[in-house]
Formats: structure tokens, sequence, C-alpha cells
């Protein structure tokens, strides 16, 4: 930790009059993100807090605290269980906040415990932060697009794929003008789907925090105007978690049970154009990992690959749309790629 942000740290404490003589800081794995985080303790008087620091070394770094800042105070005001941010310095990319606790929903599931009492609660705060968040949202907030729409499908996530998957990661050549069609289709029915909600962008088992009976949702700078589909799909189709085919049924339909019960109206429409989402999101999943493993050198999620194929297998040859027929033959035939076998294989 550098010792400016330290001796900010401990001015924190001094201004609310509590030691810090004892204080212990822990650095905190930081995942895919390049912002770095520590746990700050002291058994007196019982503090722990975590501190964020992401230099605005450029303008999406800025933008992205500012995100970070202002959609977490507007979640916070609309019920949602962020944690609180205490103390921020925008020039400096510094925050100090509450901690939401050691366990995630990664932990829990990999526990063995039965997890659908936890996804029972997780669903109510979604359903609430999507329906509640969209109120008042300003979009002047966002890091990134202000709304997840048929631009930010095919830019972030079927050409992510395209470039950093099929080209990057397994080596296919050249541009593969034979899927633009699928892909284009993709993103023409996805987008159908109702985008007046609050979007998470990431919501994922690992952004989601469980302590003492209660959930807490964390990184969600990425924040956007968005359809209801899209972080249901994230949190189902979840590669860390890995969710067996009836689990994932239950999840759905508990979820289905929510939107009934607010708005029966809505179920239709939801069902009809829900299963492009998840495909949109399995797309930016390896992207990302491609990503992450070949540019980053965070080789670790590089196991995640093979499973996150698998699951997009599935998922096209769930939906019964020929305009999708490229892409889906092309990825049943990946299966066999000596790359994922050999990750497959040496993941166990």
């Amino acid at each position: 930790m550098k010792p400016d942000l330290k001796k900010s740290i401990v001015e924190f404490f001094k201004q609310r009059d509590q030691v810090t003589e004892d204080l212990s800081f822990q650095q905190l794995p930081g995942d895919g993100s390049k912002r770095i985080f520590w746990r700050i303790t002291a058994q007196e008087p019982g503090i722990s807090l975590v501190a964020m620091a992401n230099p605005p070394s450029d303008d999406a770094a800025r933008r992205e605290n500012y995100a970070y800042l202002m959609i977490g105070r507007h979640l916070r005001s609309k019920g949602a269980p962020l944690p609180e941010i205490h103390w921020h310095d925008l020039e400096k990319g510094w925050f100090i906040m509450e901690d939401m606790g050691h366990m995630n929903l990664q932990d829990l599931v990999s526990s063995g415990e039965d997890p659908l009492r936890a996804y029972e609660k997780v669903l109510h705060h979604l359903f609430r932060m999507q329906t509640e968040g969209a109120n008042d949202f300003d979009p002047a907030w966002c890091c990134q697009a202000e709304r997840y729409d048929r631009a930010v499908m095919l830019k972030y996530e079927a050409h992510y794929f395209r470039d950093a998957f099929l080209g990057r990661y397994l080596g296919l050549k050249g541009d593969l003008p034979e899927l633009e069609a699928s892909f284009s289709h993709l993103a023409e029915k996805a987008s159908k789907a109702d985008c007046g909600f609050f979007l998470h962008r990431d919501f994922q088992s690992r952004n989601i925090m469980l302590s003492k009976g209660n959930v807490g949702i964390i990184d969600w700078q990425g924040g956007r105007l968005g359809p209801l589909g899209y972080d249901l799909a994230s949190l189902i189709i979840d590669p860390y978690t890995r969710l067996t085919r009836e689990q994932k049924i239950e999840v759905y339909q508990r979820y289905l049970a929510l939107i009934r019960e607010h708005n029966p109206e809505r179920v239709e429409s939801f069902e009809r154009y829900y299963p492009y989402l998840p495909i949109q999101r399995n797309l930016q999943i390896l992207g990302a990992f491609s990503h992450l493993t070949m540019v980053m050198n965070k080789t670790y999620f590089e196991a995640y690959i093979p499973g996150a194929l698998r699951t997009l297998d599935g998922l096209l040859h769930h939906v019964h749309d020929e305009e999708i027929s490229r892409l889906r033959d092309l990825i049943a035939g990946l299966g066999s790629h000596k790359k994922i076998l050999d990750i497959a294989k040496s993941d166990g």
C-alpha cells in the first residue's frame, strides 16, 4: 500500500475518534480488475473496512471511479445491499467502504451446501435493484455505455468473443464474416427485451457476498439501463458455480415468479426474448476469459474456458433458431479443439 494512501486511511480513523495503533492491512484478490483492494482491520474496537485504489491515470479510470461513487450512492438510496462508501477521493482514486464479509456465493456453492435458499434471497435483492434502481437513474453516471443495446451486444460481446476468443485464444484466422449474420440476429432479438431497468452488468457469484445471512452486492460500476433477463442470465450461467440443470431451472422459475407477482403482463415478453440474453452474456464471458488469459496474464481464468464453451454450446442448441446456425455449428465443433481439450484435461 502506498504510504500516502495509508496515511489518509489512518487520518480517516482519527477523524472518527477510532484507535489506529493496531490497524492491519491485507491485500485482497482483484480478480479481473486492475483495481487494488485491501481489508483494514483492528481488534479494538472491532474495525473491518475495505479500501480500494484505482488511480485515475486515464479518462476510463476517472469515469469508472465516478460511476462507482454515483451509482453506488444511488443504489443504496433505493435499498440495494451495497457497501456504504464512508470516504472517497476522486482525484486520487481512493475509496474506504463497508466490509461485506469474507464469503461470496461461489464459496457457498463450492461448499456443497444446498444453495437455493441463498439464491432465493439474492433474486429478491436483484429484482428490487433492477426495478427500484431504474427510478431516477442518471445515464450520465455510466462509465461505459448508458444503455445495454444492440451496439454494445455487437462490439463488446459478439465481436469481443470473435476477436479475443476465436482469434487470439484459439488462433482462428480472419474476421470470420460468416458469423456476422448470426451475431446480428442474436443482437436484434436480444435488443427487443424491455431495457427500462437497472442492469448491474456483472452479476455473478464472486460479486455477491454473503455474511450472517445477509446479501451484499459489489462491483456495480459497469451499471446502466438494460433488460431484466441479462443479470439473471449472468447468475444462472455463471461459470464459477456450475449449477446443475435442475438448479438453473429452479432459479429461473423463482425469478419468473417475482416478475409474475410484480407485473404479470411482463412475463410473456420476458420469456420470449430471455433465451437470447444468456447467449450474449456467454459470448462476453469467453471474450473476457480469453483477454484476461492472453493479454493480462491472469492465466487462472483459462480453467473456466472449457466449461463456458460447453454452456454456450448448450444455449445455442436450446434456441431452435436457424438464423444462428453458422455460430451453432462452429461452437459445436470447438469442443474437440486441441487447446480446449488440453485445458479441460488439466482441470481434472
